[in-house]
């Protein structure tokens, strides 16, 4: 499995961003849903990265900077061809090490609350991420779930 940095000119990333856009919006109560677009992914304040095995894209993921010391993680998505092989883990590793580097000292997230997303928490939490209040503009919500992980040594 090799990350790469970029790829929101790719045809093959577009359509797996736009299953996760969809699946999400389909599966979260009006109002709920964070999810980000494409146009938002390629926001300047946003680093998006793919995992290839060979020409399978396996799995997406972004990290939207806050401020100098807070990311949030975003668009995380394993194709559902590739679950169970590591990408997803490796995925949240690569996001929280290029958090460190750049100096973040603080990484956070929200999910959905509901069984749905109940594999996205475990992975997430098997990492240290936490919960958390609501955080940099979200509002409490019966559907979110917050998590957060506090990178030691910037």
């Amino acid at each position: 499995m090799q990350i790469k940095k970029g790829g929101l000119d790719d045809g093959r990333v577009i359509a797996l961003l736009r299953h996760h856009f969809e699946t999400c919006l389909a599966v979260t109560p009006p109002g709920s849903a964070h999810v980000f677009d494409v146009s938002r992914l390629q926001s300047p304040d946003v680093d998006f990265w793919t995992i290839w095995d060979g020409e399978a894209l396996l799995c997406t993921g972004a990290m939207k900077r806050l401020s100098a010391e807070h990311g949030e993680v975003k668009s995380m998505h394993t194709a559902s061809s590739a679950r169970r092989r590591g990408a997803g883990a490796m995925m949240v590793r690569h996001i929280i090490e290029a958090a460190r580097t750049t100096g973040i000292r603080r990484l956070s997230l929200e999910t959905g609350s509901f069984a749905f997303f109940a594999p996205a928490v475990a992975l997430y939490k098997a990492h240290g991420f936490a919960e958390c209040p609501a955080f940099e503009g979200y509002q409490p919500d019966p559907n979110s779930l917050f998590l957060t992980l506090p990178l030691d040594g910037g």
